[in-house]
């Protein structure tokens, strides 16, 4: 029965349009890798530090997925501790926050509402009972200003700052995070998750070396499996590491982090620099059709891989518009807009990402032509 339901999967993936900016389509080795026998093995601990015996390959696949990542990253072991382990991003920022400041501490970040995560301290997430969180925003236009960013910080004054987002359309400039960071006397996280493939393949500017800490999942522009990675100066890493482990989870899942080894290497490939490069211009396009074609772009286009379309002017909810495109093939997701007056669950806005589709082989013309079809399924009632 099982069985029958992933080909229904595998089948809908075939034939949808994907426009979820969180969604890619990984190779057959990722797959290969992740459906693996590696499944088998518990290996608690730190490479070479396990809990259980028998571990000796797969102490070989950790130590090289980490290699990997100081590789696709241009980092240097000497500087950065990496860890590999947590199963999720959520997991990777809980353990930051748990080894970098303590329970109850002051921490900055995006708020949900303006193209945060509900790990950057919202209420309904752990992180927002266990720790003192303050949110800055984007204004009006939609883009963030550093400056209030910067006063906001003065006032606040929090141990940790988190820069990264969600749903922002544009560029995080991290230099000016650090220097807002280093002004109030704060650690500065980098949350690259949505963007993490294209800081490696030189589409975004990387957080190194502002950063002090970096988190990234590994299943969106990275185009690995379900995953999570931390990336810390050396003096953070063993903390962070027994925040993991014994911490917050149990063995990792020596298969995920084998197939992330695997999407890392073919990260560094020279047609991953040309994917993330034509992900921002597939964007970028798709934000302009939609744009003349008399949609609401939120700060009015992108600069990375997703935009966010305000629908309200059509009459529509975003759950509404959501469903009408799934009918029609094209799978988004609803999601809130800067100041939305609507609630999460049926917000004023959609979003919109080119990872997926650009995997598939798609470039300008074809958003030209989605940018068409939105139209016609989403037109005035």
């Amino acid at each position: 029965m099982i069985k029958k339901l992933i080909q229904k999967e595998v089948r809908r993936q075939n034939k949808v349009i994907n426009l979820i900016p969180s969604e890619n389509y990984v190779s057959k080795d990722v797959l290969a890798a992740l459906g693996s026998p590696l499944t088998n093995k518990y290996a608690e601990g730190q490479p070479n530090k396990r809990y259980y015996f028998g571990n000796s390959f797969v102490d070989e696949i950790e130590n090289k997925t980490k290699e990997l990542v100081y590789r696709a990253f241009k980092i240097n072991p000497k500087s950065y501790g990496v860890n590999v382990q947590p199963y999720s991003g959520s997991i990777a920022n809980m353990a930051v926050y748990l080894a970098s400041v303590k329970v109850g501490d002051r921490i900055l970040a995006m708020s949900l509402e303006h193209g945060g995560h509900l790990t950057h301290g919202h209420h309904v997430s752990w992180t927002g009972k266990l720790f003192k969180f303050e949110h800055y925003g984007v204004g009006h236009d939609g883009w963030l200003d550093y400056g209030e960013i910067e006063k906001i910080a003065k006032e606040f004054k929090p141990s940790l700052i988190v820069c990264g987002a969600t749903a922002y359309p544009r560029q995080l400039d991290f230099k000016k995070f650090k220097d807002i960071a280093d002004g109030v006397g704060a650690l500065l996280m980098a949350d690259i998750s949505h963007i993490a493939g294209l800081v490696v393949g030189g589409a975004h500017p990387s957080p190194f070396p502002y950063a002090d800490i970096v988190t990234t999942t590994t299943q969106k522009t990275l185009r690995g499996p379900r995953g999570a990675i931390v990336v810390s100066k050396k003096e953070l890493s063993e903390a962070i590491d027994k925040a993991v482990f014994p911490g917050l989870q149990g063995g990792p899942q020596i298969h995920t982090i084998a197939a992330m080894g695997v999407a890392l290497g073919e990260a560094l490939k020279p047609s991953f620099k040309k994917y993330a490069k034509q992900v921002v211009d597939n964007a970028k396009k798709l934000s302009e059709e939609l744009g003349r074609l008399g949609f609401k772009i939120i700060s009015g286009g992108t600069d990375n891989h997703l935009l966010l379309v305000d629908v309200t002017l059509l009459g529509l909810t975003g759950s509404e518009a959501g469903s009408k495109l799934e009918k029609a093939g094209i799978i988004v997701n609803k999601n809130m807009i800067p100041f939305d007056t609507r609630k999460p669950w049926d917000p004023s806005g959609i979003r919109l990402g080119t990872p997926a589709v650009t995997t598939q082989g798609m470039k300008e013309g074809d958003m030209t032509k989605i940018a068409r079809r939105i139209k016609e399924v989403l037109g005035p009632r």
